[in-house]
């Protein structure tokens, strides 16, 4: 039986994907991420309101998300303003990660 040598993925990229899918695997922030979208830019007071939870619970839900480098925060006095960052979000379904499942022959 013929032995191929294999190429290990690069962990880092593999690392970044986990915690973004990790984001995305909650229908919470799944919610939170169609607000977002909705509005291009809301407040998190505005997104307590509509999401019928406690900003603290929130809180918690956004810190993943901006973990994941799925959303940005701007501070805008008192108020913290969140955004869809474009660049992560369409790189999770890319020709560079679906690459990393197919077949090389």
């Amino acid at each position: 039986m013929e032995q191929t040598s294999l190429i290990s993925p690069p962990e880092d990229q593999l690392l970044l994907y986990e915690k973004q899918f990790k984001a995305l695997a909650d229908q919470k922030r799944l919610q939170i991420l169609y607000y977002i979208v909705q509005k291009n830019s809301i407040c998190v007071c505005d997104l307590c309101e509509v999401m019928d939870m406690p900003q603290s619970k929130l809180s918690y839900h956004l810190k993943i998300l901006l973990d994941a480098n799925l959303i940005t925060k701007d501070a805008k006095g008192t108020w913290s303003y969140y955004q869809l960052n474009e660049a992560p979000i369409h790189q999770l379904l890319s020709p560079k990660l679906c690459s990393l499942f197919q077949v090389n022959r």
